[in-house]
This record gives C-alpha cells, sequence and structure tokens, in this order.
C-alpha cells in the first residue's frame, strides 16, 4: 500500500504534533522506502540526492523506536562535520520537545572543538540519543564516559564525506564495541569503492534504496554560465550578486585558500561577506553560523563543507567561482537553492579550460542559460557552442547533400562542377526549409 501522508506510519501522538509544526504534508520518497523498513529494525543503505528530506527519514522512526524507561544509549547518529552533527541534534530536539514526561526522550550533542571534560561531566546520566562527530564520540567511549555497547541503532550519515575525511577509523572503532546484532543505517550521495569494504564488514544483506532523481538537480533551479573573457573574477561575482540582488547567495571555491582570496577581494570592493572554510576555529564557525541565520550576512564565501556539511536555510543564490574537479560536488553545490519547493539560481563563471566540465554536465541533463552582466543587469548572450553547431550543421547537410547526388556513371568534361551545383542547389533549400522551420 503507498503511504499517502506521515499518520499511517502511526508514530507516537507527540511526533505527528512535530510533523505537524514542520508542516511536513507528505512524505518524500526515500522518507516513503526508508520509514517503514527501519521500523521493522531493518539494515539499510540509503542513496540519494541532497535535499531530499533523508535526515528525517531516519530520525522520525529511530525516535519511534526509543523505550524512555531505558536510562541508556539506544542510538548512535554520527556525522562527519560539527555543523552537520549539530543541525541533526536540533532536529532531533524539536521532534521530542512535546513528549509527555512519561515519553520524555534525552539526546546529546558531542562534537569536537568543545570542552571534552563538561560532556564527560554531563555522560554521568546517559542519553536515548547521541549525535556528533566521530572522533569525538570514539574518544569519549574510549574514556569509557559514554556507553553505547547497548545501542541497538548506528547511523553514518554523508558516508562517502566521511570516508574521503579519514573518520570512518574512528567509526570503526566504536562500532566494535557495539552488539552483534546492530541496526545500521547508512547514507550517502554517492557509493564509491573504498566505501565498500566497510558496508560489507558491518552490514549483512542490508537493503538498498536508492532514490534517482528525475533530474540530476532540482527542477526549479535555473543553470546559468557566464564566461570570463580575461576579466577579473572577483570584479564579475561582485558584478553579478549585485546584479541578482540575492535574499542570500553562497559563492563556492575549491580551496581555503581560494576562498580567503575571494572574500578578501570582495570585501576591498565594499562589499560584506562571510566565509565558511576548514581553517576556521570551531569558535569562529560557531559564531559566523549564527551570523548568518541572524542575516548579518548576505553572501557567503565557502568552499565544499558547505555544500555537504551545513544546512542554511533561504539561500537564492550559488555561484560556482570556479567548479570542483569532482562533478558530483556542483550536483551538491546548487543543491543549496531550491530547497523545500522554493526556486533557485545557480551561477557558474567559466573558462576557455572548462569546456570538458560543462560538456559533462550537459550530458548529465544540465540544462544551462548563457549570460553576462552588462551594466548591473543580467542580459542573455549566445550559446558558447553556437558556432561548432552551426558547423555541424553544415557538415551534416553537405554530406547529405553529396549522398543525394550520383556520380554519373561515364564521366564526362566538366562533371565536378556540374555536382557541385546540385549540391549548393540541395544545401540552399535545405537552409530555405530550415529558415521556415524557424
Amino acid at each position: 500500500m503507498t503511504i499517502t501522508n506521515f499518520e499511517e506510519y502511526e508514530f507516537k501522538p507527540f511526533i505527528v504534533e512535530a510533523i505537524r509544526k514542520l508542516r511536513f504534508t507528505e512524505p518524500t520518497e526515500i522518507q516513503k522506502r526508508l520509514i517503514p523498513i527501519i521500523l521493522k529494525g531493518e539494515s539499510a543503505i540509503g542513496q540519494s540526492q541532497t535535499g531530499t528530506g533523508k535526515t528525517h527519514a531516519y530520525i522520525l522512526p529511530i525516535i519511534e523506536k526509543i523505550k524512555p524507561e531505558l536510562n541508556e544509549v539506544q542510538a548512535v547518529i554520527t556525522a562527519p562535520t560539527r555543523e552537520l552533527a549539530n543541525q541533526i541534534y536540533h532536529e532531533v530536539l524539536k521532534i521530542a520537545e512535546d513528549a509527555s514526561d512519561a515519553e520524555k526522550i534525552t539526546a546529546r550533542c558531542f562534537i569536537g572543538g568543545t570542552d571534552k571534560q563538561r560532556q564527560i561531566e554531563k555522560l554521568k546520566t546517559q542519553p536515548h540519543i547521541v549525535i556528533g562527530t566521530p572522533g569525538r564520540i570514539n574518544d569519549l567511549v574510549k574514556d569509557q564516559a559514554l556507553h553505547i555497547h547497548r545501542a541497538k541503532m548506528l547511523v553514518v550519515d554523508e558516508a562517502d564525506l566521511m570516508l574521503d575525511m579519514g573518520f570512518l577509523h574512528d567509526v570503526d572503532q566504536f562500532a566494535g564495541r557495539m552488539p552483534e546484532k546492530l541496526q545500521i543505517l547508512v547514507f550517502s550521495a554517492t557509493i564509491p569503492e573504498k566505501l565498500k569494504p566497510f558496508l560489507k564488514k558491518y552490514m549483512e544483506n542490508p537493503l538498498y534504496v536508492q532514490v534517482n532523481p528525475r533530474k540530476v538537480t532540482a527542477e526549479n533551479i535555473d543553470h546559468l554560465i557566464m564566461p570570463t573573457r580575461h576579466r577579473n573574477k572577483v570584479s564579475l561575482v561582485n558584478a553579478a550578486l549585485q546584479a541578482f540582488n540575492p535574499y542570500l547567495a553562497i559563492v563556492f571555491t575549491n580551496t581555503k585558500k581560494k576562498a580567503d582570496e575571494v572574500a578578501d577581494g570582495l570585501i576591498a570592493q565594499g562589499v560584506k561577506v562571510g566565509r565558511i572554510h576548514g581553517d576556521l576555529s570551531p569558535r569562529e564557525r560557531k559564531r559566523m553560523m549564527k551570523q548568518i541565520q541572524d542575516l548579518e550576512y548576505r553572501y557567503i564565501v565557502a568552499t565544499d563543507l558547505a555544500a555537504r556539511g551545513i544546512d542554511i536555510e533561504g539561500v537564492s543564490h550559488v555561484i560556482n567561482y570556479e567548479l570542483p574537479s569532482d562533478l558530483d560536488f556542483y550536483i551538491h553545490r546548487v543543491g543549496r537553492t531550491a530547497r523545500a519547493n522554493l526556486s533557485g539560481t545557480a551561477l557558474t563563471i567559466y573558462e576557455s579550460s572548462d569546456e570538458d566540465a560543462l560538456n559533462k554536465l550537459e550530458k548529465l541533463g544540465v540544462n544551462f542559460k548563457h549570460i553576462d552582466v552588462k551594466n548591473a543587469e543580467v542580459v542573455e548572450i549566445n550559446d558558447r557552442n553556437k558556432r561548432k553547431k552551426r558547423q555541424k550543421q553544415e557538415d551534416e547537410t553537405e554530406l547529405k547533400a553529396k549522398s543525394m547526388v550520383k556520380k554519373p556513371q561515364k564521366v564526362k568534361p566538366g562533371y565536378k562542377k556540374k555536382m557541385q551545383a546540385d549540391i549548393d542547389k540541395i544545401k540552399k533549400r535545405a537552409k530555405r526549409i530550415e529558415r521556415r522551420k524557424k
């Protein structure tokens, strides 16, 4: 039977009330497919693009399954970044806030860059749900402050990013101390080969749920590209920001060094910008996130950390200062906008060396609109491949015309000129037909 709304899952009343407050009416595709599996206690691998509602796909059934009367850790949720862990923690609190005293569920967030001793003191009473970064969770387990040996559920969120950042080793260490019969839920945008040994070690015949979007990116995103044409890129970003007048824009770079260069360049041009990258201290990152949430900044320069690890509400525009070397990250970046059925704009500032990457994205189904910014206005320009397409069309017409003109069996003087004249006639006719169609 197809699940048409959340009430059919028969969640506890306080969860139903939280869903109503969050204004969720219809489960997303990954929620429809995963919630029943998780409620049954089965392990699963969920693969879907960013912004598909996967966090609530596991939060809702996990909270439903928690037994409040047992004062022990029952679920461990790991995330690769502090911001993402914090975000999941606050989503758990939102769902659990209306629980009655008898149903009260406790959750704690443990992340690096915070006072470990204070966290150990708080663990005199073990929480029902633990959320955190793998390194800090592993430290607390090794210090025998956090007791996870009876927990029945483990979530590994953004597993491919966890792998890239080298955190799977920590997960491996503390997962080995958890019960043999463990429900493991792994979420990942991609399943790289290097992730498979970990999955094989801990997951026996897991259910694999892949949600393929109808389009590689959300339908309500406008994908724009703008050529540099030997102009200063920071000035182009500034011009684009002024022309778009966004509610909130993220400018993506590939490295921390480049993020600082772009942010400093924009500041030098009188633009107020925030920045998010791995070199910020935990305190600086926390302050920056608060300032962004309070809308002190309309423009943020960020590395791909913000594409995967942080959910910033209200992003109307994404600007790729440079294309990522891994094109999957183009999808993650633009997925920061057009969330919750809103529309969004993704602009890529490209150089001639980016042609191959743009062609690959077009083959994936990304339809680019070619624009430039003139006098603080966005104007449409010709397709960068217009000349190539015209040449290809002319070559095809030439071949077709040649195939239609037969070479005479007996060659007479001047036959080549006559053949060429016939070919030219057919080509002219084809051009007239094409013009009429247009």
